[in-house]
């Protein structure tokens, strides 16, 4: 089973809306980089149980992005904030203070 990367973003986002069972079997697969079968004994499934598991639950994470885009959103916005952190650097150091102070503010509102 090929890992797709992007699950792990996605389940940081949208994982407490997945079953206690698919979380843990995606977090147990993706981040702590278990087998299949080590999981299964974790959870104590069979292996085909934690497979089907871990299928559905990044079925149901993709499907939450792409109805809410929440994942999409903060990296246009975090695309955005980078690119006006470009456009302050050359500035006089003063402005630029302040300008980032500003853009502190707002990343803290996001």
């Amino acid at each position: 089973m090929a890992k797709d990367l992007n699950i792990i973003i996605l389940l940081d986002i949208y994982g407490h809306l997945l079953t206690e069972k698919q979380r843990f079997a995606i977090d147990l697969y993706y981040n702590e980089d278990l087998s299949l079968a080590e999981i299964a004994e974790e959870i104590n499934i069979s292996r085909q149980g934690v497979r089907e598991s871990i299928k559905q639950g990044e079925k149901r994470l993709i499907e939450y992005e792409k109805t809410l885009g929440l994942v999409k959103r903060f990296q246009n916005i975090s695309a955005q904030l980078k690119k006006i952190n470009e456009l302050i650097e050359p500035l006089d150091s003063d402005i630029r203070e302040k300008i980032s102070e500003l853009l502190s503010i707002i990343s803290e509102e996001i």
